[in-house]
């Protein structure tokens, strides 16, 4: 197999994503075990998974971290690559660092852990998990939010085991601002998933009407009009987020 040149490494890229799921884990896993399935049930989430976890790290890094080893006794297995070494390597130092900043800042964790996240999504709701509904590869995430609103994300049910999701667990709901679709708030538009509220700046445009909202459940949100709409400030309107659009994240 041909060796990715150091140069092209990206080890930032998939170490800012340690903190928030099982992959470096599982990368160590399949380093201490030589074996993907082995790591799976070791991490305790499916084979499908697991491979998704090296896939996603290995896109993120720029470079091949795990090689399959064929033939054997044991019929074959996974063996890392110099660069997933160097990466669990950096992982564990980054990981020290970041506890003993988090415990001189333990007084102010909860926002340290939410201002961290770097991403060009602008919406970004705190939230807990109300519930789940798993159905065959697809989990429904119930998403609470401050007062009674819940919003719904729907993703994979490996990255539901990747993420660690249980009811209780506190995240973070990230969406895009294009992904939202503004409307004034009518009695009869309750279909899909709406968050209501009141516009409070509408930024005109011709490929359509930036909103920003104030929620109901006193949060921020932003959003998009048609071209046109004639919505104000102060308009009563609701917010239409479609389940796919809806990400959920976690914390360091």
């Amino acid at each position: 197999m041909k060796k990715t040149a150091p140069a092209a490494l990206s080890f930032g890229s998939a170490l800012s994503h340690e903190p928030a799921d099982k992959r470096i884990e599982i990368l160590r896993l399949v380093g201490e075990s030589g074996s993907i399935s082995q790591a799976a049930r070791d991490a305790g989430v499916s084979y499908k998974a697991a491979w998704q976890a090296i896939d996603t790290l290995t896109n993120l890094a720029g470079g091949v971290l795990v090689e399959r080893a064929v033939g054997g006794a044991g019929g074959g297995g996974a063996l890392l690559t110099d660069a997933g070494r160097q990466l669990l390597a950096l992982a564990s130092r980054l990981a020290e660092s970041r506890r003993q900043v988090m415990a001189d800042a333990a007084a102010q964790a909860g926002m340290v852990s939410s201002i961290g996240l770097r991403t060009s999504m602008r919406n970004q709701f705190p939230c807990h998990i109300h519930r789940l509904e798993t159905s065959g590869q697809v989990v429904r995430v119930f998403l609470q939010l401050p007062g009674e609103a819940l919003l719904v994300s729907r993703i994979t049910k490996a990255s539901a085991e990747l993420l660690g999701l249980q009811v209780g667990l506190a995240v973070l709901a990230l969406c895009k601002a294009t992904a939202v679709v503004v409307e004034p708030h009518l009695a009869g538009n309750a279909a899909g998933q709406r968050l209501t509220g009141r516009a409070q700046r509408v930024s005109r445009g011709a490929a359509g009407d930036e909103v920003s909202l104030l929620l109901d459940a006193g949060l921020q949100l932003v959003g998009f009009a048609a071209s046109g709409s004639g919505m104000r400030a102060n308009t009563p309107v609701s917010a239409l987020i479609d389940e796919s659009a809806l990400v959920i994240a976690l914390a360091a």
